[in-house]
């Protein structure tokens, strides 16, 4: 066979939410270049699939008619035919089918098409090899299901299957860490020593600690504001949502906290907190408007923005849209004015404060990209100039302008396959959004409440507890790697890895309590308690004269807990499942591995899909320097002598 080339390789690595892809090997290894959205539709034929929505050109009713039929012949009740367009549509997500729920593949012929449709667009040239990035809940039988498609379907030359985890070691360059994989969905804990995986104990798609758990999180706590899923998730992705290290109070909550309102009216014109003389003579501040139970405005107006959506529909068919966008643009123009007062205000004001940061405020606001209003208002059919019009009344968000003054759409458009690594890693912004500004409090702060970091800090325990090579498990806690688009939440993972310190890190001093009364012409004791001092009534209890106090200390165990008449550890003849001689179970000393700064593009977007940079390396070695002579790919040859199975013998 003839030697495979850089430019010849196709990396795939699909996820429940997105599927990443790319053709080559470039000199500088960089984030992937095809980002695909890992769903597809239900196409006119069944059992068959498309990679967009079809619908009719205008925003009508979207129909099954499949991709490339962009006119029919629809028959009116009276014979009469009518010729209808169709067109694509790239952003809708209405009626899809995700293949991938949890990492699991739920739905085989739409993965298939989702496959067909990643290579299609790659557009490989002849005598490609296909690596697969796999996700470690498939079981050894789905691996070779997916060779035989592989192998039949695209004819290649050689394929092979990488385990996420082994390629984010690969990634950070170590021989031995726990990979914490936090996804959409789940988490998955793999420990690696010496490169070789742990299958036993390995933690796998653990529930309910991905992204989407964060974000129903969110909406949990903000359902009585009326946040919808998308605002959460967008207030998810903002700077402004972050996780405190445990213990931090949240602002407001310490002795500088707001006192709490008990009359909603006076601390609306007064911006006392209560009623009497008291609460008078402790109002040190202007008033501060509405009290947080204190409704305001018209009853009817209210309902035109419930759920976070405003009711456009019901604006325009009510003959008031004119009335309601000047009144918006009105708005618009005070607030700016008002803001203009306010920074010229903090300007004079040289006693204020400087300006506190997020974790210290206790509201803030945030620009909400508001894509259903957008879709209402282009469903009206209200034409081009009238759209525009309404679409920069209703937006609240800044002007962008280019150099001659115009303002300009937004750019980044969501769900759109790029060949950009930068560009929505979680699908940030679509072009055109009607930008809102909506108010948060504390709520941004405990997105990962509710057990989140507990059960994953859980999962860790047991995962590294399960190594049969004790010796190992202090080495495992000192090299964690938390990769995952689930773990971008700003401060999620020094949250995680301080949960994982309060719960199971002991002292690396515990056992000085046996010297603190020692006389300084004794050495200190080491590790094995042969220096410390015997009772005159207390023998060593076993031939190894190790002090069984001392060493309960060092390991963290409890003698009484032992069996009557046994021997703590390994002074005597009995043996447990606790047995060990080092800190094994309970680690002194728990850290993250550090980030590879070798790959300057990784460095810009950062190290969360890195399970990609070591397909690459893995690539790299296994197809190019290594050919085969280590066996780290499955031949058409040997595809055909040995069928599907042939692939367990050489996955990593």
């Amino acid at each position: 066979m003839p030697p495979f080339k850089d430019d010849q390789l196709i990396l795939i690595a699909p996820g429940s939410e997105t599927t990443l892809a790319q053709l080559g090997l470039p000199e500088s290894l960089t984030p992937a270049r095809l980002r695909i959205r890992s769903r597809m539709f239900p196409a006119e034929k069944e059992g068959e699939f498309e990679p967009y929505k079809v619908r009719r050109k205008g925003g009508d009713k979207p129909t099954s008619q499949p991709a490339g039929d962009t006119k029919e012949q629809d028959k009116k009740p009276d014979g009469a035919e009518e010729e209808v367009e169709y067109e694509e549509d790239h952003n809708s997500e209405e009626g899809a089918v995700w293949p991938i729920v949890g990492g699991r593949i739920v739905n085989w012929p739409c993965f298939y098409a989702l496959m067909t449709h990643v290579y299609n667009t790659l557009n490989p040239p002849f005598h490609t090899p296909i690596l697969l990035v796999a996700e470690p809940v498939w079981t050894p039988k789905e691996k070779e299901r997916l060779t035989q498609f592989f192998f039949e379907k695209f004819k290649m030359p050689a394929f092979t299957i990488v385990d996420s985890a082994t390629a984010t070691a690969y990634a950070y360059g170590t021989h031995t860490a726990t990979v914490i994989d936090v996804g959409l969905q789940k988490a998955d804990i793999t420990a690696i020593s010496d490169f070789i995986m742990h299958e036993t104990g390995r933690s796998i798609s653990v529930p309910d600690c991905g992204g989407d758990s964060m974000t129903r999180r969110l909406q949990e706590l903000l359902k009585s504001k009326g946040f919808s899923y998308e605002m959460c998730e967008q207030l998810k992705k903002n700077p402004i949502c972050e996780v405190l290290p445990p213990g931090t109070p949240l602002p407001g909550a310490g002795e500088g906290a707001t006192e709490q309102v008990t009359n909603p009216a006076a601390a609306a014109s007064t911006g006392a907190t209560g009623s009497g003389a008291e609460a008078a003579s402790n109002i040190t501040q202007a008033p501060r408007g509405p009290g947080a139970d204190t409704e305001v405005g018209d009853e009817g107006e209210r309902d035109d923005n419930e759920d976070g959506v405003l009711d456009v529909a019901n604006i325009v068919t009510s003959g008031k849209m004119s009335e309601y966008l000047a009144k918006k643009e009105k708005e618009k123009q005070e607030r700016a004015l008002n803001k203009k007062k306010g920074q010229d205000a903090a300007k004079e004001a040289a006693a204020k404060p400087i300006r506190q940061p997020n974790a210290k405020r206790e509201k803030t606001t945030f620009m909400y990209e508001d894509h259903a209003l957008l879709t209402a208002l282009k469903d009206m059919n209200m034409g081009e100039q009238r759209l525009a019009e309404a679409q920069a009344a209703l937006d609240e968000g800044p002007a962008k302008r280019g150099a001659d003054g115009e303002i300009l759409p937004g750019e980044a458009m969501e769900g759109v396959e790029t060949n950009g690594a930068s560009s929505a890693i979680q699908g940030q912004t679509t072009r055109g959004a009607i930008r809102r500004e909506i108010e948060v409090g504390t709520e941004r702060f405990q997105a990962a409440s509710g057990g989140i970091l507990e059960r994953i800090a859980d999962a860790v325990y047991r995962t590294i507890s399960s190594v049969d090579e004790v010796n190992k498990r202090s080495e495992l806690w000192e090299s964690l790697i938390i990769v995952g688009n689930g773990a971008r939440l700003r401060g999620f993972k020094e949250a995680l890895v301080a949960t994982l310190q309060s719960k199971y890190l002991i002292s690396p001093s515990s056992a000085t309590i046996f010297t603190s009364e020692l006389p300084s012409n004794l050495s200190t004791p080491v590790g094995t308690g042969a220096n410390t001092p015997q009772h005159p009534g207390m023998q060593p209890m076993g031939p190894s004269g190790v002090n069984p106090l001392l060493y309960a200390a060092t390991t963290a165990q409890n003698p009484q807990m032992m069996h009557a008449g046994g021997t703590p550890g390994p002074m005597g003849s009995l043996h447990s499942h606790n047995t060990h001689s080092s800190h094994g179970q309970s680690p002194t000393n728990i850290r993250l591995v550090k980030t590879p700064e070798y790959f300057p593009e990784w460095k810009e977007v950062g190290m969360d899909e890195a399970m990609f940079l070591g397909a690459q390396v893995a690539a790299k070695v296994l197809f190019i320097v290594d050919q085969g002579l280590g066996q780290g790919y499955m031949t058409r040859t040997d595809y055909n002598d040995q069928g599907p199975s042939g692939i367990r013998d050489v996955c990593i």
